[in-house]
């Protein structure tokens, strides 16, 4: 079989279930596992490389206004692949190409691959998604038992947290300019990992919020996840920024609870190395629970001193 991935969370599904050989092509994004970087690249973004968290806003807002899409399809290069399957995603057509993007491209085929579209809105729609490619991959077994690590996990934590402490009110930004609130498994993993979310909701989309509605909200953690970053460009991103005086007095930032988290690998996508952010954010909230190596790297504090500097007037 031959297999083109469009998203990186079906190429890291695929690689966990040992299809590296079958993967014969790949989006500009699918950087995990590094070998994955290795594959041919059949689309590419249309957004500047370099724009800035405002500026991709604005690009993002305009593109949907005109109905075009933000994805370019190689079609030439998507053709000479053949391939067998075609893995994409209708959940957000920011994030990754949608079928809309395929339709074109695939207009020109003498033979018409299958298109597997995902569209995940909770934690059980992402596990689900890797039994499906599993089975449309002929790798059943091995997305079963993938699916059944990630339970062992999960129970494993769940047994570690404690049942009788308050949940810490907990806001997570996936977007800075302007804010945007985490939505579909976000909130989910908060509460799987012990927290409160104080804004977002269960397979309910990102949505935004203004700075007032934080202030108004006075979360105990301050989560900066920014859709598609790693942590330390989270950081920095966050660094940038200035805030009103009202501001220094949430409690997550008064008490030096802001943290920025790995989003890249660890929440944005819905693939298997969710498990590892619900495990970090455990850790956060109830530092006693042991977790991987992996989940405790997966979120940096974010000094005080970036939190303390003049605020800007409103």
């Amino acid at each position: 079989m031959r297999i083109v991935s469009l998203l990186p969370s079906a190429t890291e599904i695929l690689f966990a279930l040992g299809l590296e050989r079958e993967i014969v092509g790949v989006s500009h994004e699918c950087d995990f596992p590094p070998k994955a970087k290795t594959k041919p690249v059949v689309i590419h973004s249309r957004m500047p490389h370099d724009a800035s968290p405002a500026e991709i806003d604005r690009l993002v807002s305009e593109f949907v206004h005109r109905g075009e899409s933000l994805y370019a399809v190689d079609a030439e290069v998507l053709e000479a692949l053949v391939p067998d399957l075609i893995v994409t995603q209708d959940l957000c057509h920011v994030c990754a190409a949608s079928p809309d993007d395929l339709a074109t491209a695939l207009s020109r085929f003498e033979r018409r691959p299958e298109v597997l579209c995902l569209n995940p809105q909770d934690l059980g729609d992402v596990w689900r998604d890797i039994l499906w490619v599993g089975e449309e991959a002929c790798r059943g077994p091995q997305a079963e038992a993938v699916v059944k690590q990630v339970g062992a996990r999960l129970g494993a934590l769940e047994q570690q947290l404690p049942q009788s402490v308050d949940r810490p009110r907990v806001a997570i930004l996936e977007w800075l300019q302007p804010f945007y609130v985490g939505g579909h498994w976000v909130p989910e993993m908060i509460q799987r990992a012990g927290g409160q979310d104080v804004f977002g909701r269960s397979r309910t989309p990102s949505f935004r919020i203004n700075i007032e509605d934080v202030i108004n909200a006075a979360p105990e953690i301050l989560l900066i996840a920014p859709c598609g970053y790693g942590a330390e460009r989270a950081r920095e991103e966050y660094k940038l920024m200035s805030f009103p005086e009202p501001w220094h007095d949430i409690p997550a930032v008064r008490n030096g609870r802001v943290y920025a988290l790995e989003a890249n690998s660890y929440f944005s996508r819905p693939g298997p190395r969710l498990v590892t952010g619900i495990e970090a954010l455990a850790k956060l909230f109830h530092p006693a629970v042991e977790v991987t190596r992996e989940a405790e790297t997966a979120i940096l504090p974010i000094p005080i001193e970036t939190r303390s500097a003049r605020a800007a007037s409103v």
